[in-house]
């Protein structure tokens, strides 16, 4: 071997070597920071942490992974687990990686679909909120105090103990963890009555990059604003939100029917949009196409807020096409259509809300698009041809209603009125083989999906996480041009201020990830912390 090529592996082997005690060495000087930053004696610390060398470290990491593509042996693990149990907790885990240079990722349910709240290429530390569960409803103001770590169907649930006729606006899966969900939009079918789960929302508490508490009064409108649809990872740690509460009749009602294209789906699916953004508010008719034997069913899937004999009444005379009957349609409860929505076989007691699932049981991918313009028949001929080959399905979920009523600067999330439906891509799977082609897939008919879909920029949903659509690498160390390319698709115009407000209340890119919110000042380098 030549003496160059011997230097140069013993400069690696060096070089590694360091690499892994400076590792070692932020680990034990982590744990003394976070021990001198918390209150050892009312809320001790030492019981929130988990390393590598704890027993239970494997389990708390993978118990809040719900996409088996990032929990292989080969994904990177953090050096330690933050499973804060007091808010005291949280801000020394601010400070302490802050001071130690370590990046810290906010894990507050999982459901993360490109895993970035819980996976980095450079040393971190996982901050999991999921401890921090607390709800308190005020039935009398209608309004809640929940915790970020708090589920969506926890918070269901004990509505649904206070009253039968309030509710809240967001997702139908009831394992959401509330943090991120609120922070990326909260969407549901409730949005066309009431908007987004950010529409709703009257306060919130949060720790800053300087460790502090602040709620809406002391952090200012501008990061309340920002908070509130623009990703509140790259702000702070949300602790918890003050939601204001809607009211719903006693009883509602929905209808789940499935068409195939022999059916005459194509027909269906296209004069749905012609209607869909425009119906009475109360009612929300998601679509799911979906290949079947080579061919695609779409199933017609509905909530409304009223009894079958109204819906009936305003199905006949908008969309008499699909053919509702009157036994499609069961009235229940609120509480009952989560149940319902989120696909549990009938009969199934709401307390399966209060479920926390362990460990993920498949492989996904999701990416997402915007439609404005009807699509024609030949179009929707040509995308059931591809979703047939490729086997992968989609939602189509419908606007206008609220939405339609709300300003695309009100909140970071842009995405409001000129919009006939979002489009969710969704491929799931059971084999860590057909990953490649899976994704490969997933690509495929995104691609063939841009002539029907949003332009310039074609715009995505930031709580369908989706990396393909451009990131900044681990570090986070964009610049304003480099993280435009995602900003704008995610943000529209409303980019240009998220990054003013994050400059202002994060000026040293503390809170940072693949696709964070920049800071203007400073062009940061492409390197490893």
């Amino acid at each position: 071997m030549k003496l160059s090529s011997l230097v140069l592996l013993s400069f690696l082997f060096i070089s590694v070597s360091f690499a892994k005690s400076v590792i070692t060495d932020d680990h034990q000087d982590f744990l003394q920071c976070l021990n001198n930053n918390s209150d050892q004696q009312s809320n001790p610390i030492s019981d929130a942490i988990f390393t590598p060398n704890n027993s239970s470290f494997t389990s708390v990491l993978q118990s809040y992974v719900r996409n088996l593509r990032f929990s292989a042996p080969s994904t990177p693990k953090p050096i330690a687990i933050i499973a804060a149990k007091h808010d005291s907790h949280v801000q020394a885990a601010v400070i302490c990686c802050k001071n130690l240079s370590l990046q810290i990722r906010i894990r507050s349910g999982g459901h993360d679909y490109d895993g970035l709240s819980y996976v980095s290429e450079v040393p971190f530390v996982i901050l999991d909120m999921f401890n921090l569960r607390s709800i308190d409803i005020n039935i009398t103001d209608e309004t809640a105090w929940v915790q970020s770590g708090a589920t969506l169907g926890e918070l269901y649930y004990r509505i649904a103990e206070k009253s039968n006729v309030h509710a809240f606006p967001a997702g139908v899966c009831p394992t959401l963890g509330l943090g991120g969900h609120f922070s990326g939009g909260g969407y549901g079918n409730l949005m066309r009555k009431y908007g987004l789960s950010v529409d709703n929302i009257v306060d919130a508490q949060i720790v800053d990059a300087k460790g502090r508490i602040l709620d809406r009064k002391s952090m200012g409108e501008d990061l309340f604003w920002a908070i509130r649809g623009g990703g509140a990872a790259s702000f702070g740690v949300i602790l918890s939100w003050k939601i204001k509460l809607v009211q719903v009749p006693e009883n509602v009602t929905v209808f789940q029917v499935v068409r195939s294209v022999n059916q005459g789906a194509t027909d269906l699916v296209w004069k749905w949009q012609q209607i869909a953004d425009k119906l009475d508010q109360d009612l929300f008719i998601r679509l799911i196409p979906t290949p079947v034997n080579g061919t695609v069913n779409v199933t017609f899937v509905a909530m409304f807020l009223g009894d079958p004999e109204r819906l009936l009444t305003l199905m006949n005379y908008s969309y008499s096409e699909l053919g509702l009957q009157k036994e499609d349609c069961i009235g229940m409860k609120w509480i009952e259509s989560t149940v319902f929505w989120f696909g549990f076989p009938k009969g199934t007691p709401i307390e399966a809300l209060l479920n926390r699932p362990v460990n993920a049981s498949i492989y996904l991918k999701r990416k997402s698009d915007y439609v404005k313009e009807p699509i024609s028949k030949e179009g929707l001929e040509s995308i059931w041809k591809i979703m047939a080959e490729v086997g992968i399905s989609m939602q189509w979920n419908p606007y206008g209603g609220k939405m339609s009523q709300i300003s695309e600067s009100d909140t970071p999330f842009p995405h409001r009125a000129g919009n006939i439906f979002k489009i969710q891509y969704s491929a799931n799977w059971f084999q860590n083989q057909t990953t490649e082609k899976l994704l490969n897939s997933t690509k495929t008919l995104f691609e063939a999906m841009t002539p029907y879909v949003s332009k310039n920029p074609r715009e995505a949903f930031l709580n369908y996480r989706d990396i393909d659509i451009g990131s900044i690498g681990s570090n986070g160390n964009g610049t304003f041009e480099e993280a435009s390319v995602y900003g704008v698709k995610y943000f529209k115009d409303n980019f240009d201020r998220l990054v003013s407000v994050k400059t202002a209340v994060d000026p040293d890119n503390f809170f940072r990830y693949e696709q964070n919110i920049p800071t203007r000042s400073v062009f940061y380098r492409k390197s490893t912390v």
